[in-house]
């Protein structure tokens, strides 16, 4: 059994520990994005390149200093990895991106004026079950409350049940579900679930 981490919350990325977090958000998430940004070589630079490294909350292993999860946001101001048109053809080359940009813009990409926005909760494999993810969640709760929202929404896929039983633990509701047409060929899922966590009743 793997000893129980020490470990910190705290807000922002370093330049340096892009290239792990980049490792651990792609590591999550190429099931979904795989088929649209691999190779892997290409889609971790391109992650990394685009970050947006005060867009994130992040737990960091109390003896190395290590990355042992992250929980990115979205803001009126940016999101933690959210490319453009250029950055895909900086990182593809001008057919690779074209066709790139055309299918991510296929995703949504709003910023909730009325809730705050979670876009993206990873915990390293090896450390899932010692309260990380429950401990990014409540910073990124607290991180809500301090910007004026009252409540904290996300997207799921419908297939993750892991993560929807983690966010229901931690007080979200599903409100809404959305079933992926065509896109559902590129990207790995055919159901999203919407989630609200209302901040004004305590869990």
């Amino acid at each position: 059994m793997t000893p129980a981490a020490a470990f910190e919350i705290s807000q922002g990325l370093a330049s340096y520990e892009k290239a792990a977090a980049a490792l651990l958000y792609w590591q999550a998430f190429a099931p979904k994005l795989g088929r649209v940004l691999r190779p892997d070589h290409r889609a971790l630079s391109y992650i990394a390149d685009i970050m947006c490294p005060d867009h994130v909350i992040v737990a960091r292993d109390l003896a190395d200093a290590s990355l042992l999860g992250i929980a990115g946001f979205r803001s009126p101001l940016g999101a933690f990895v959210d490319g453009t048109g250029p950055d895909l053809r900086r990182a593809y080359g001008r057919f690779g991106g074209a066709w790139r940009a055309a299918l991510l813009a296929s995703l949504p990409h709003d910023v909730d004026n009325k809730r705050f926005l979670l876009d993206g909760l990873v915990v390293h494999p090896r450390m899932r079950g010692q309260g990380i993810g429950r401990a990014l969640l409540d910073a990124i709760f607290a991180e809500a409350e301090l910007r004026g929202y009252d409540s904290v929404r996300l997207e799921v896929a419908a297939a993750n049940p892991r993560a929807r039983a983690l966010y229901e633990r931690t007080g979200f509701r599903v409100v809404a579900s959305q079933t992926i047409g065509w896109q559902r060929l590129f990207f790995g899922c055919d159901c999203t679930l919407t989630m609200v966590r209302d901040l004004r009743g305590a869990v």
